[in-house]
C-alpha cells in the first residue's frame, strides 16, 4: 500500500523501568552497552556537535548523543516550541530505535497503535488491505504508530539535556573555515549578529535549511499540489472513526488520509489536492473548511463525515528538492528534510528523519575511522542511496494517486490489491538504524 500541548514523555530506564529516572551513570552504562566504549575515542576525534533545529530530527540526534555521552548543544530558531500540524505515521523502521532510545513509555501513553492500513476508492470501493497490529510486531519487532506531532515532539525533549536546547537562535550563515582549526573548524553566524566557532554542526533545520547552503544552492521545487490537514474531535464523528485504522481514499484529482491520534481522542487527517501556483511553504497557513468540504464532500463514508466536522485547518504547498549527491563535509552534515526532503505519499519523511539521526549518532560513536571526516563520509555513504529512493518513490506516488477513473485505475487498483502484504513493506519496515555501524550486544 502506498504510505503515502505538552503532555510530558517518561523515559525508560537502562533496566527497562518506565518511572523516569535518568542519571549520569545510567546513561554512561547505556551509551557503553549500546553503543561502544567511547573511551577508545582519541580526545582530538570526539567533537562537541552543534545541531541546528530541533524538529523530530535534530531532537532525535540529541537524545542519542546524550545517551552516549557525546557533548552537544541544539540551537532553534524559534523562541517557544510549539510543534504545529496534526498526526504523523511511525513505522517501525523508526519506532524502534525510539524504543531504545526509551521512548516506550511515552508512545504507549499517547500514540494509538495501529491494526492495519485500508485504501478505497472515492466510492468507497475497496482496493487493499494491510495488516498491521500484532503480525507487524511480530515481523519488524515494533508496532506501527499514529501520533500527534506535538506528542512526539514534547516525548522527544525529554531526553535533551539541561541547558543544551538554545532558542531564538536563528542561523544566518555556516561556514568551514580555512585551515579547520581544533574546536572551531564551522563558523556559525546567526541573524543577530552573534559569530560562534563550532567543532561539528548538523543542519536538521528543515526544507528550508540554511546549513545545506554549504552543499548546493537550490530551491524546494513546488509539486502542484497542496494538503489541508487537521484534528476532530471523535466524538463528533461516527463511531467508526474511533478503529486503530490508517484509511486512504484515491479519487480524481486529490485524495484523503485520516488515522486515530491523542489515544484515540483525535482524528487526524490529511486531503491532497491540486494547486495551480504555489502560495509559500508554511505550516501556520489557515485553510478554507468550505473548500476542503466543496472538493470531498460528496465522496462516500466517513470522509464526507469528516470534512462536514472541520471547523479548522491548515493549508499548505507541498513541495520537495532533488536528491543530493553529497551532504558531508570535514565538519558539516545535513540530515531530515534539511538533506533529503520529500514529498509526504510514502509517509515516510518523520521516519527518515529518525533513521539519519540514529545512524549518523552511531557513525560519530563508532572509534573505528581515523577522524571526523570519515565518520561522516560513512554517514552519507549509509544514507543517501536509501533516503534518494524513498524520495523518488514519494514523487512517483504524487503521479498515480490522483487517476481518474477508468483503465489506468483499475490497473493501479489491481497492482496495489497484490502488493499489499506486510511482506511488501520490508524496504521500509525491516530495515535497522542506528545499529549499522556500532552493533548492539544481544
Amino acid at each position: 500500500m502506498l504510505g503515502v500541548r505538552r503532555t510530558a514523555g517518561l523515559r525508560e530506564t537502562a533496566a527497562g523501568d518506565a518511572d523516569g529516572a535518568d542519571t549520569a551513570a545510567t546513561r554512561k552504562a547505556v551509551s557503553k552497552v549500546r553503543f561502544g566504549d567511547l573511551d577508545e575515542w582519541g580526545a582530538e576525534e570526539r567533537p562537541h556537535v552543534s545541531v541546528v533545529g530541533a524538529g523530530i530530527g535534530g531532537l532525535t540526534l540529541a537524545g542519542a548523543l546524550s545517551s552516549m555521552g557525546i557533548p552537544y548543544t541544539v540551537y532553534e530558531q524559534t523562541r517557544r516550541l510549539a510543534e504545529v500540524g496534526a498526526g504523523v505515521q511511525l513505522s517501525p523502521n523508526a519506532v524502534r530505535p525510539l524504543l531504545r532510545l526509551g521512548l516506550g513509555p511515552a508512545l504507549r501513553e499517547r500514540a494509538v497503535a495501529i491494526e492495519a492500513m485500508e485504501v478505497r476508492g472515492w466510492s468507497g470501493r475497496p482496493i487493499a488491505r494491510t495488516p498491521l497490529g500484532a503480525e507487524c510486531e511480530r515481523m519488524f519487532g515494533a508496532p506501527y504508530y499514529a501520533v500527534h506531532r506535538a506528542h512526539l515532539h514534547d516525548a522527544l525533549l525529554t531526553l535533551v539535556d539541561d541547558g543544551s536546547l538554545k532558542l531564538g537562535e536563528r542561523l544566518g550563515e555556516a561556514r568551514e573555515t580555512e585551515p579547520a582549526e581544533p574546536g572551531d573548524g564551522v563558523r556559525l553566524t546567526f541573524e543577530d549578529g552573534t559569530v560562534r566557532g563550532a567543532e561539528l554542526v548538523v543542519g536538521a533545520d528543515g526544507i528550508h535549511s540554511t546549513v545545506r547552503e554549504a552543499f548546493r544552492r537550490d530551491e524546494p521545487e513546488f509539486s502542484g499540489l497542496g494538503i489541508y490537514r487537521g484534528l476532530v474531535p471523535v466524538d463528533r464523528l461516527p463511531d467508526a472513526a474511533r478503529a486503530p485504522l490508517v484509511r486512504l481514499w484515491l479519487g480524481p484529482g486529490g485524495h484523503f488520509v485520516c488515522y486515530p491520534v491523542a489515544a484515540g481522542e483525535y482524528l487526524s487527517f490529511a486531503a491532497t489536492v491540486p494547486m495551480a501556483q504555489s502560495p509559500g511553504e508554511s505550516w501556520s497557513t489557515p485553510g478554507d473548511p468550505e473548500a476542503l468540504r466543496r472538493v470531498f464532500g460528496g465522496w462516500t463514508g466517513l470522509v464526507a463525515d469528516v470534512v462536514g466536522a472541520v471547523e479548522t485547518t491548515l493549508q499548505w504547498a507541498l513541495h520537495d528538492r532533488p536528491p543530493l549527491d553529497v551532504w558531508s563535509s570535514r565538519r558539516l552534515t545535513l540530515l531530515g528534510d534539511a538533506a533529503h526532503p520529500m514529498l509526504p505519499f510514502m509517509a515516510q519523511g518523520a521516519n527518515q528523519a529518525v533513521e539519519d539521526a540514529m545512524d549518523l549518532a552511531a557513525c560519530l560513536a563508532d572509534p573505528a575511522p581515523s577522524t571526523t571526516a570519515a565518520r561522516l563520509d560513512r554517514y552519507q555513504a549509509l544514507r543517501i542511496p536509501r533516503t534518494a529512493e524513498i524520495q523518488r518513490g514519494s514523487r512517483g506516488n504524487a503521479g498515480i494517486l490522483h487517476l481518474p477513473d477508468g483503465p489506468a485505475q483499475r490497473r493501479r487498483d489491481a497492482r496495489m490489491a497484490v502488493h499489499a502484504s506486510l511482506r511488501d513493506r520490508a524496504m521500509l519496515y525491516a530495515h535497522e538504524t542506528g545499529r549499522s555501524v556500532v552493533p548492539t550486544p544481544a
